[in-house]
C-alpha cells in the first residue's frame, strides 16, 4: 500500500512540476511582454485591417490592423495580474475574517457569517454584473465587483479550520500559558492552515480569471483599446465570419490558460489529499 501511495505522490508530483514550469512560463511571457511581443498592440493601420496569420503576423490583424498576437501577450499581463492581484486581496481579507470568526465567535461571527450566506445566495456573476454595471465598468470596477463574494469561500474555509485547530491540545496549552490571541492566531493557528487555504487560492485562479474575462466581454471590465482577452473576443466577434481568428486565439489563450491553472490546483489538491 505504501509503495502504491509512495508511486502516486511521485506521479502527482511530476504533474505539478510541469504544470508549474508551464505557467511560470505565461508568467514570464505577459511580465516580459515588451520583449517577446512581436509588433506595436495599439498601433492600427488602415492597410492591415483583418489580414490573415502571416510571417510577420502569425494570428493576423483585428478590425484596426492591430497585431492579434501582440494583443494576446499585452492582454494576459493585464487578465493575469489582475486575476493574481484580486485572488492575493480576497484571500487575505476572507482568512482574516475567518479566523477571528472562528477563534472568537459569538456575535461577530454571527453576523459576518450571516452577511457571508446571503453572498452565498446569489450567483456570484449576477452579483458581479450588478455591481460593475453600477460602478460603471473598467478593470477597477470589475475586481471590486468580483472582490465582493470571492472573500467569502475563504473566509468560510478559514473558520471552520479555526474552529477545529483552537480545540487541540497544544492550543489549551498555550492559553494557559498566558499566550495572546493574537500570538496563538499567528504562532498556531495560521501555520496550521495555510496549506488548504492556499490550495484554495490556487483553485480560484481559473475561475476569477473566467470572471474577469466575462465582465470584459460583457462591455463592464477592460474598456478598448487597452488590450485584454474578454474584451478582445467582444471587439471582433462582430467581424467573426470575416476574420475567425481575431476571435479564435484571444479564446485559445483564455482558454489555455484557465486549464493550465485549474489543473495545476487540482494536482496540488491531490497531492495534499495522499
Amino acid at each position: 500500500m505504501n509503495i502504491k501511495s509512495n508511486k502516486k505522490r511521485k506521479k502527482l508530483m511530476r504533474r505539478i512540476v510541469v504544470a508549474s514550469a508551464i505557467a511560470v512560463i505565461l508568467i514570464i511571457v505577459v511580465v516580459f511582454a515588451g520583449f517577446f511581443a512581436p509588433n506595436d498592440p495599439y498601433e492600427t493601420s488602415a492597410s492591415l485591417i483583418r489580414k490573415p496569420p502571416s510571417g510577420e503576423y502569425p494570428f493576423g490583424t483585428d478590425n484596426l490592423g492591430r497585431c492579434v498576437l501582440s494583443r494576446i501577450i499585452y492582454g494576459g499581463r493585464t487578465t493575469i495580474a489582475a486575476t493574481f492581484f484580486l485572488v492575493a486581496i480576497s484571500f487575505v481579507i476572507g482568512t482574516v475574517i475567518g479566523i477571528f470568526c472562528g477563534y472568537f465567535g459569538g456575535m461577530i461571527d454571527r453576523i459576518l457569517m450571516s452577511v457571508a450566506d446571503i453572498m452565498l445566495s446569489f450567483p456570484q456573476m449576477v452579483v458581479a454584473i450588478a455591481v460593475a454595471g453600477i460602478l460603471g465598468g473598467g478593470l477597477k470596477g470589475a475586481m471590486i465587483a468580483l472582490g465582493i463574494t470571492m472573500w467569502v469561500g475563504f473566509a468560510r474555509l478559514a473558520r471552520s479550520h479555526t474552529f477545529s485547530i483552537k480545540n487541540e491540545p497544544y492550543i489549551k496549552t498555550a492559553m494557559l500559558a498566558g499566550k495572546s490571541s493574537i500570538y496563538i492566531m499567528l504562532r498556531h493557528i495560521i501555520p496550521n492552515m495555510l496549506a488548504p487555504i492556499l490550495t484554495n487560492a490556487l483553485t480560484q485562479i481559473g475561475t476569477t480569471m473566467i470572471g474577469l474575462s466575462g465582465l470584459s466581454f460583457l462591455g463592464l471590465g477592460v474598456v478598448p483599446p487597452s488590450a485584454e482577452w474578454g474584451s478582445m473576443i467582444s471587439e471582433a466577434r462582430a467581424y467573426i465570419q470575416i476574420a475567425p481568428w481575431a476571435v479564435l486565439f484571444p479564446a485559445l489563450a483564455t482558454i489555455l490558460t484557465i486549464t493550465i491553472f485549474n489543473y495545476l490546483g487540482d494536482v496540488v489538491m491531490d497531492y495534499r489529499e495522499l
